[in-house]
C-alpha cells in the first residue's frame, strides 16, 4: 500500500514552519503540496523540504482535491491541513487504520477524548447539524463528517463527480461512503487553533454549498431506489 500525503495551501508559511518539522518523511511514499497561489514563501519552503509542488490551476479547496487525485501515486491519500488545525502525530494511527482494510478513516474532533480549539459556536453547530443530517439521510455513523484530516482510498475517490461545490469534498466523501456502505471508521484527534494565515472558509457560503450537495445526493439516492422498484 503506497501512501500519499496531500497538503493544500494558500499562504500558510507560519503554519508550515511550525508543523512540517513534526512530519516524518518515512511515513509516506510521496508528499504533494497543492498550492493555490501563495505569495508568502509557502512554495519555496515546501521545495526546500523536498516536497513535490503542484501549482493549482483551478480555484478553491475542492479544485485542489480534484487535481491531486490526478497526480497522486499512492493507493491511499492522507489529506492534512498544514495551518496548525491538524496534529501530525496522529498520522501513523490514521495510516495504520487504513492498513486494516478501511476505505476511509476520519480523525474526528468530536469523538470522546478529542476537542476542537478552533470552533466558534457557528462552526460547532454547523458541524453537528450537517453530520446529523448525513447520518439520518444516508445511514452514516459519523461524529465529524466535515473535517479535512482523513485518509481515503484513491480508487473510490476517483469515481466522484467533477465540479463539486466549494468545500464539499469532505462532505461528499462522507455521504458516498455511507450511501454505498463502504468500510469507514473514526479515531479521536484534537483540532488545535490555526497558526498564522487567514481562514479561507466562509461559514455561511460553505453551509449553503453543503446543503445543496446533501440535497443533490439525496435526490439521486431516491431516483435510484424508484428505478430499482420499477
Amino acid at each position: 500500500m503506497k501512501i500519499t500525503l496531500f497538503l493544500p495551501t494558500l499562504n500558510e508559511i507560519k503554519g508550515m514552519e511550525a508543523i512540517i518539522p513534526r512530519i516524518k518523511k518515512e511515513w509516506f511514499d510521496e508528499i504533494i503540496l497543492v498550492d493555490g497561489g501563495s505569495t508568502d514563501g509557502t512554495v519555496e519552503y515546501a521545495k526546500q523540504q523536498g516536497f513535490k509542488v503542484h501549482h493549482q490551476t483551478s480555484k478553491g479547496i475542492t479544485g485542489a482535491y480534484e487535481e491531486v487525485i490526478q497526480i497522486a501515486q499512492g493507493d491511499v491519500v492522507v489529506a492534512f491541513s498544514p495551518d496548525g488545525n491538524s496534529v501530525p502525530e496522529m498520522i501513523p494511527s490514521l495510516i495504520q487504520k487504513m492498513k486494516e482494510g478501511y476505505d476511509m478513516v476520519i480523525v474526528s474532533r468530536y469523538l470522546k477524548g478529542a476537542q476542537s480549539e478552533d470552533d466558534s459556536w457557528v462552526t460547532a453547530f454547523g458541524n453537528w447539524m450537517f453530520t446529523y443530517i448525513i447520518n439520518i439521510l444516508f445511514g452514516g455513523k459519523y461524529t465529524d463528517s466535515l473535517v479535512i484530516f482523513r485518509a481515503w482510498r484513491k480508487d473510490i475517490i476517483q469515481k466522484f463527480p467533477k465540479n463539486v461545490p466549494r468545500a464539499g469534498f469532505e462532505t461528499l466523501s462522507s455521504i458516498r461512503c455511507a450511501k454505498y456502505k463502504m468500510k469507514v471508521t473514526e479515531i479521536p484527534g484534537d483540532e488545535p487553533s490555526r497558526i498564522g494565515g487567514v481562514r479561507k472558509m466562509n461559514p455561511f457560503l460553505n453551509g449553503l454549498d453543503i446543503l445543496k450537495l446533501i440535497a443533490m445526493e439525496f435526490i439521486t439516492k431516491k431516483k435510484v431506489e424508484v428505478s430499482v422498484v420499477e
